[in-house]
C-alpha cells in the first residue's frame, strides 16, 4: 500500500533548514539541552494516535546510493551497516550511527527520515541492522537483545576504521535506546574517543517494568500481542529458530513480549530467565556512569514505557533528560510552524547530534 504520509503533509524534507532549529528564543531549558516545546498536531493529542500514526504514516523519503557493509561479529554472526555518504562529505567529516527499535530495521520510517535530514546537511550516516533484522535476517544464529553492547562496540569499531578522524554520534530508538545507554555506562573508559554525542529516544531503561506494564491495559495488551507476533515471525524459518528451546514445545504462540523473552530471547542469549535478562540488560543501573554528552527524549504518555521508570533516577551532568507531556512512543507528530515538517522528534535528534 502506498505511504499516505504525503497526503497529510507530515514530511517536507526539501524545505530549507531552520524552523525549530533556529527558534532559540522560544526554547525551554532541559538540563544541558534546550528544545522547543512539543505540541501535538490537531487531532493527535491521544498517545495511541501519536504512536500508531508515527508507524502508519512513516514518511520514508527516497535515499539513493546506499552501500551495504556486513560486519562480522566475534561469535560468527553478522550485523549490517547501511552507508549513506553525501557527495560533500570528506574524510574527518561528521558521522552518525542510527540503531532501530524492537522488530524494526534500517528501513523503519524514523531511520530513513532522520538519515535523509542528516545527509542533506553533509553528514555521513550508517543505519544499523541488528542480528536477524533487515538485510541481516538470515545472517545470525543468535538473536539481538537490549543488552548486546558488544554488537554496538563492533559497529563503532568498524565505523572508526572506515572514517578515521571523524567525530561519531549515535542515536538509538526504543529498545536500542536502552542498549545505547547500557553501552555508554557499562565501561565508560572503553568508549571510543571519537564518540562525542549520543541520543536515546523513548528508551525502556527498566525492561521488566516496561514488559510488565504492557499487560495492564486493554490497548497495552494489543501492543504486547503485536510485538510478540512480530518477534515470532522474525525468527521462524530463519537460522535463529532453535528446536532445543522452550518456544519450540509450546502449544500456543506467546501473546506477550515477556512470554517470548522467557521462552526464546533469554535462553537463546544465555540467560536463565527473562527476569535475569531484564536485570542484566536494563540501562537503569548504569546511567550514572555515562560520560559522553547524551540526550534522552521520553514522553510521559508513552503507552509502552511507563513514566515511572524515571522516578528516583539520578543522572550525571553529561546526560540531559527531556521529558515531554505528550508524544506517544516514537510518535511526536507536532503542529506546523515549528519545524520544516511536523516530525518534532526527528528535528530534535538532528539538532542534538549536530550541536
Amino acid at each position: 500500500m502506498q505511504d499516505a504520509s504525503d497526503a497529510i503533509q507530515l514530511d517536507n524534507t526539501s524545505s530549507p533548514p531552520g524552523g525549530g532549529l533556529a527558534q532559540a528564543a522560544n526554547e525551554h531549558d532541559v538540563g544541558q539541552s534546550a528544545f522547543p516545546e512539543f505540541t501535538p498536531a490537531t487531532g493527535l493529542s491521544n498517545p495511541h494516535l501519536q504512536t500508531i500514526g508515527g508507524t502508519m504514516f512513516a514518511g520514508r523519503p527516497e535515499i539513493q546510493g546506499t552501500t551495504i557493509h556486513p560486519v562480522r561479529l566475534s561469535d560468527g554472526d553478522t550485523i549490517v551497516l547501511h552507508d549513506d555518504r553525501p557527495e560533500t562529505w570528506e574524510r574527518g567529516g561528521h558521522t552518525v550511527l542510527l540503531m532501530h527499535g524492537l522488530s524494526g530495521d534500517f528501513s523503519s520510517g524514523y531511520m530513513v527520515r532522520i538519515c535523509r535530514k542528516l545527509v542533506d546537511r553533509g553528514v555521513r550516516v550508517f543505519r544499523m541492522d541488528h542480528r536477524g533484522c533487515g538485510v541481516a535476517e538470515h545472517q545470525a544464529r543468535r538473536p539481538y537483545n537490549a543488552g548486546r553492547i558488544h554488537d554496538l562496540a563492533a559497529a563503532l569499531t568498524w565505523v572508526e576504521r572506515e572514517c578515521p578522524g571523524s567525530p561519531i554520534s549515535v542515536a538509538g530508538f526504543s529498545l536500542s535506546g536502552n542498549l545505547l545507554l547500557r553501552y555508554l555506562g557499562d565501561n565508560p573508559q572503553n568508549v571510543p574517543l571519537a564518540l562525542f554525542r549520543a541520543v536515546a529516544v523513548c528508551p525502556p531503561i527498566d525492561l521488566e517494568v516496561s514488559a510488565e506494564s504492557l499487560g495492564n491495559t486493554s490497548l497495552g495488551e494489543r501492543y504486547d500481542w503485536y510485538f510478540a507476533r512480530r518477534l515470532l515471525n522474525q525468527i521462524v524459518n530463519t537460522p535463529l529458530w532453535r528446536d532445543d528451546l522452550p518456544l519450540a514445545d509450546v502449544k500456543y504462540a506467546p501473546r506477550r513480549i515477556i512470554e517470548f523473552d522467557e521462552l526464546y530471547t533469554a535462553p537463546a542469549s544465555g540467560y536463565e530467565s527473562a527476569e535475569a535478562y531484564y536485570d542484566d540488560a536494563s540501562a537503569i543501573n548504569h546511567l550514572s556512569e555515562i560520560r559522553v554528552h547524551t540526550c534522552i527524549l521520553s514522553a510521559d504518555d508513552d503507552p509502552m514505557i511507563p513514566s515511572s521508570q524515571w522516578d528516583d533516577v539520578e543522572l550525571p551532568a553529561s546526560v540531559s533528560l527531556c521529558r515531554t507531556a505528550q508524544g506517544g512512543h516514537l510518535g511526536y507528530i507536532g503542529r506546523s510552524g515549528i519545524d520544516p515538517d511536523r516530525r518534532w522528534m526527528d528535528w530534535r535528534v538532528v539538532e542534538w547530534l549536530l550541536r
